[in-house]
């Protein structure tokens, strides 16, 4: 038989002792006024899950027609002792909050069970989500593949699937956009036996369901989806791609089984379907350290002037984008502010920030700046991060193909120009890291060159590049995302991705805000002619940098 969340035992409780006393059964508002809930319908709710699962019997003409089966056994309270991390370790504190009823024929001393209510959606590929209630089993030891509450670093507690290795220990989570962790110890408290599931608990939680998975996405300047993948973690559905690189459409229908529309200069906004939020991680190069620094001078900089169309034209009640670091401060912030007043002028409450990927769990050193917008008044707030160690040789590879290690001539070449550097007094030059190193270099599109930015030591030879996975795990992506391009083609496209598990911690805040958003009305948003504001803000530039022309 099923288990009961508090209040369905409540419901439960109360029509026993009714009949008891009374000799007929409640009736359904009797049972609200006792549990003192809103709505008759909340009560419906209850009885037909109770009677779904076995508990009551309901005669169909009859006022008072409930009545408990006669047959119910293995019914047990459990303590309820406290959270449970299902994503980053969260410190174990045992605080007995309250008990749940539990029907399970196996359980034959409830004084070897405890449970914990769950945070987090890193299980959620098992069936366990946010605000589940999971019941232990309490044991020391455990099978590989077994669900455990397992303890690490210093009493930080956290849901994982457990596996053993020559190292130590692999905890998995079962959510794609997420990583293991590996440890050298861990302490089992238990073994999940069971799971409860949060429902019908309250109107808020239920509406935070319904509107997650209503959730509709565009997913512009695609590249292989990184941004797509960290807002389908939060239940989201992509409606329109466009990516214009043949290779990362290549990459982008292996994982997503869809190919994405072309040139975004090519399609009118009025042929895409309504959407909720739009994403796009728009071309950065024209305000990267690493390239020529044009900005809205260069055709690709440009490019946000036709998101502001499709912004115009939709009005979705989000804008998500991602760019370098340097944007915010390009042309002494000006190109920031210019893109921020469109935003402004189109109705959106803009927020923007710098994130660090190594902050949210992996082992990058990459900062992004996130600008978001929403069409209304909400609260938004940054994630805070995550405060998980990471080390580089959590992402290596075991076994790792002898090709990947440089040729001796590529490693002279690197050590005689990082040598010129040092002697001219700059810190150019490749990068050396190994298994314990916290974090790395940023990850480029040029990786696949030379690797200098990252190269993995290695004992008695030269050493290695980073393999194509490792690649891929270095930005947070799953190991389950096929990598269906060559070697090169897969540098580029990781390098020039998103760390996903910050795009997922963004999402979840977006999907926080949302919940609270008080969205303007067509009255309040006027037109904006985007075309206009286009070509002043090019012509400014082109202005002050008389030597140049249009990019393209």
């Amino acid at each position: 038989m099923a288990n009961l969340t508090k209040k369905q035992k409540q419901v439960f409780d109360f029509i026993n002792t009714y009949i008891a006393e009374n000799g007929i059964s409640p009736t359904l508002e009797e049972i609200r006024k006792k549990l003192k809930l809103r709505a008759i319908s909340t009560i419906h709710e209850h009885i037909h899950y109770l009677k779904e699962k076995g508990y009551l019997s309901k005669s169909e003409n009859l006022s008072r027609n409930i009545s408990p089966k006669k047959d119910i056994k293995y019914i047990f309270e459990i303590p309820i002792l406290g959270t449970i991390a299902a994503g980053q370790p969260i410190e174990a504190i045992e605080d007995k909050q309250d008990t749940i009823s539990i029907v399970n024929p196996n359980i034959k001393n409830s004084k070897d069970y405890y449970a914990l209510r769950v945070i987090g959606d890193s299980m959620i590929e098992d069936g366990i989500f946010e605000g589940d209630i999971v019941v232990i089993r309490k044991q020391e030891v455990a099978e590989d593949g077994q669900t455990v509450v397992a303890i690490i670093d210093e009493n930080q507690a956290t849901l994982k699937k457990l596996y053993r290795d020559k190292k130590g220990f692999r905890l998995e989570p079962r959510n794609q956009s997420m990583l293991p962790f590996y440890r050298k110890e861990v302490e089992v408290r238990g073994v999940v036996v069971q799971i409860v599931r949060n429902i019908n608990e309250n109107i808020g939680k239920e509406h935070h369901n319904l509107q997650q998975k209503s959730l509709k996405i565009i997913d512009l300047f695609a590249g292989i989806g990184g941004i797509r993948t960290g807002f389908e973690s939060i239940g989201a559905k992509s409606v329109f791609s466009s990516e214009w690189d043949g290779p990362a459409q290549k990459t982008y229908r292996a994982n997503f089984d869809e190919i994405p529309f072309g040139d975004i200069t090519k399609f009118r906004p009025e042929e895409i379907s309504p959407f909720d939020i739009l994403l796009a991680g728009f071309p950065c190069q024209p305000f990267s350290q690493a390239g020529k620094k044009l900005g809205l001078a260069d055709t690709r900089g440009t490019l946000f002037f036709d998101i502001a169309k499709i912004l115009e034209y939709h009005r979705p009640r989000v804008v998500f984008l991602e760019n370098v670091k340097r944007f915010r401060s390009h042309e002494n912030g000006r190109t920031f502010e210019t893109i921020k007043n469109v935003l402004e002028q189109l109705g959106y409450e803009v927020y923007a920030k710098v994130l660090n990927a190594k902050d949210f769990g992996v082992p990058q050193n990459r900062e992004r700046i996130y600008i978001i917008g929403f069409l209304g008044k909400t609260n938004f707030s940054f994630p805070e991060p995550s405060g998980k160690k990471t080390y580089l040789g959590d992402i290596l590879e075991k076994k790792v193909d002898p090709k990947y290690t440089i040729s001796d001539k590529l490693w002279a070449g690197h050590q005689r120009r990082k040598k010129e550097h040092r002697e001219k007094g700059n810190g150019f030059g490749y990068s050396l890291f190994n298994e314990n190193s916290e974090y790395t270099s940023t990850i480029s599109a040029r990786y696949y060159k030379d690797g200098s930015e990252i190269l993995i030591e290695q004992k008695g030879r030269n050493p290695r590049k980073l393999t194509p996975r490792e690649a891929a795990r270095l930005q947070g992506f799953p190991d389950s995302f096929k990598i269906p391009v060559s070697d090169a083609q897969a540098y580029k496209q990781f390098g020039n991705s998103v760390a996903v598990p910050v795009i997922t911690a963004l999402a979840k805040e977006v999907l926080k805000s949302l919940n609270q958003l008080v969205k303007k009305s067509s009255n309040e948003l006027g037109r904006v002619d985007i075309e206009k504001i286009k070509k002043v803000s090019v012509g400014k530039v082109l202005a002050k940098n008389k030597h140049l022309a249009l990019i393209n």
